[in-house]
């Protein structure tokens, strides 16, 4: 155990907290980049450079983190190599594969949201690693990989997952084709939803909080919701207000509800 476990709980609260805060202030500012952009924010990183700085650090840090506690005495649960994969796709894809797909030419982004996403991000990791390497107080058992908890909590993270993808497939080829730089996606879930990538990006991490049965994983699966929920009702209303014939019965996140 390298921190103390209230500490560590305390820290995770305060966290939670800032959640909250965060969440309230997107819902009345979106965050300035992308539709969104906004001048005024200072200077300015080309979106992918951006986009891999943000993300590299889940997989260079838990990897790192991963890495050191294999190479201690103590055995890790095999449930525990699973979780590492899981995190490690996941960010491997959203910060090499991601960016290099993505139809953005000239696009650019302010730096203080570029090392807002960092510190997130580090911070994040910090505590899903140190709770599934080092603080859960019992460890998981070998069993856990055949738990209630691990077999739901993966089949909502690989949905989640694979439904985000197919999503950003659409949102790519839309991009391609359009000789605007928006236009209205059409297909799979988009039938009924503004949103969908980022729905499924809420189900994947409410999968990894089910999967790991943490506090740690929760506050990532709130945190996700968060930023995304603001930002899925700022896409939401902006498309009503660029395209008059946007349609009515899509929603922004939750089909036929919101």
């Amino acid at each position: 155990m390298l921190i103390d476990l209230d500490f560590y709980y305390s820290f995770l609260s305060v966290w939670l907290v800032i959640a909250v805060v965060t969440f309230s202030l997107l819902m009345f500012v979106p965050a300035p980049y992308g539709r969104h952009e906004k001048r005024g924010w200072g200077p300015r990183l080309p979106v992918r450079l951006g986009w891999i700085l943000m993300e590299s650090p889940c997989v260079i840090l838990m990897s790192a983190l991963f890495i050191t506690r294999i190479s201690s005495q103590e055995p890790l649960a095999s449930v525990v190599y699973c979780f590492y994969v899981f995190w490690t796709i996941h960010y491997l894809h959203r910060s090499c594969i991601w960016p290099q797909r993505v139809h953005i030419p000239g696009k650019r982004m302010p730096f203080v949201i570029v090392m807002t996403g960092v510190v997130f991000n580090v911070v994040n990791t910090l505590f899903n690693a140190e709770w599934i390497y080092n603080l859960k107080p019992e460890g998981y058992p070998y069993q856990w990989q055949w738990s209630l908890q691990f077999c739901v909590g993966a089949i909502l993270f690989v949905g989640g997952m694979v439904t985000n993808l197919r999503a950003d497939n659409i949102l790519f080829e839309l991009r391609r084709k359009t000789k605007s730089e928006y236009d209205i996606p059409e297909g799979q879930l988009f039938r009924w939803l503004s949103c969908p990538n980022y729905a499924s990006e809420i189900i994947e991490w409410i999968g990894w909080a089910v999967m790991t049965w943490s506090l740690a994983g929760f506050s990532f699966a709130i945190w996700t919701a968060a930023n995304l929920v603001p930002r899925a009702h700022a896409h939401h209303r902006w498309y009503h207000e660029k395209f008059p014939h946007y349609p009515k019965e899509r929603r922004a996140l939750i089909p036929f509800v919101w």
